[in-house]
């Protein structure tokens, strides 16, 4: 009796931020402004200047036309085989990830910009904020209001749920970042990120805000992104800045900066589950950077062709994707390039 060989199992190839090499530019008419992919990772989904949202897929490139805002796009997430966009004029849409691209539903959900979106762990609650500071929770089902939260005292940037699903971050244009107790239904603490807030008093004008936040998967960690040391707030003159925050005591751990002088905002932060924190500013050029937990300097710096807005990362942890204002969608792969 013979037996045949089992065919050898290829190695998972090593994933690895020093070795990140484009692999794709997928080209639009007008500035990019947001992407995140899907959560199958079938399909990249990027917003641009001219209102549009597109849907790419991953596979052949190809892009589909979601028409139906009148205004900039910069929040994305998705539940349950759906999109969820929201805009400048303060409306969120529904839209299917699948199939047509017609809208499920609309609703005016903020008055003024509705600056970010995002979905509860179970899925069952859509969290938004806006230049009205306030910060909503909707039914994604069919958009109705479950809830509001109205101790901002000016805009509110940004929204995460903490990844056990009983907290709700907010933040907004002056660095203060609520904390929610969904249970309580109340605010029960606040984390100081004001490094990322200016007025300047010279043009009478307020600059920074968390531009970009994100939890680590286990939810031990809060990164808060945007711009600090700003010296003209009319020319937004500033340096990148990522603030890390240890979500147990609330103490910020690290600030995380570009290891070269870099005039600009950092745009987007994700957590990698490998361990590093990877972000990406735009404003003197962009850059792409990744940090370790445990240093401040980043370990591998990428210099990018264009202004970068956002960062999105695959759920196979391998590739990136780097909306750009030269109206270009980057794709990097993390891991080593195969040799010809």
């Amino acid at each position: 009796m013979s037996f045949l060989a089992a065919p050898p199992v290829a190695a998972e190839p090593k994933i690895d931020p020093t070795v990140m090499h484009l692999t794709a530019t997928w080209k639009h008419t007008s500035p990019a402004i947001a992407a995140r992919f899907d959560p199958s990772g079938r399909y990249l989904f990027s917003t641009a200047q001219d209102n549009k949202v597109l849907r790419w897929d991953m596979a052949t490139g190809k892009n589909t036309e979601f028409i139906g805002h009148k205004s900039w796009v910069r929040g994305l997430t998705f539940a349950a085989g759906r999109l969820f966009t929201a805009d400048w004029a303060g409306r969120i849409t529904a839209w299917p990830i699948e199939g047509n691209a017609e809208p499920i539903w609309t609703i005016q959900a903020h008055r003024g910009w509705a600056r970010a979106v995002t979905i509860s762990p179970d899925g069952n609650m859509l969290a938004s904020c806006g230049n009205d500071h306030l910060v909503k929770l909707w039914s994604p089902v069919d958009g109705s209001l479950l809830r509001t939260f109205a101790e901002h005292d000016c805009h509110a940037y940004n929204v995460a749920f903490h990844p056990q699903g009983k907290s709700l971050v907010s933040a907004d244009l002056k660095g203060i970042v609520k904390v929610w107790d969904l249970d309580k239904n109340q605010m029960v603490r606040q984390l100081d990120a004001k490094q990322l807030y200016k007025y300047d008093a010279g043009f009478r004008a307020d600059i920074g805000g968390v531009r970009s936040m994100a939890f680590d998967a286990e939810g031990k960690y809060l990164a808060c992104a945007g711009i600090t040391n700003v010296t003209n707030a009319f020319a937004g003159v500033g340096n990148p800045l990522v603030l890390l925050f240890d979500w147990v005591s609330g103490a910020l751990k690290l600030e995380l900066k570009p290891k070269a002088a870099f005039q600009g905002t950092a745009w987007g932060v994700v957590f990698h589950r490998r361990g590093w924190v990877l972000g990406v500013g735009g404003g003197n050029g962009g850059v792409f950077w990744a940090w370790k937990l445990d240093s401040g300097v980043p370990f591998h710096t990428l210099t990018l062709p264009n202004n970068a807005r956002d960062l999105a990362l695959h759920p196979d942890g391998r590739r990136l994707a780097i909306p750009c204002a030269d109206g270009l969608i980057r794709l990097y792969d993390l891991a080593e390039k195969k040799k010809a």
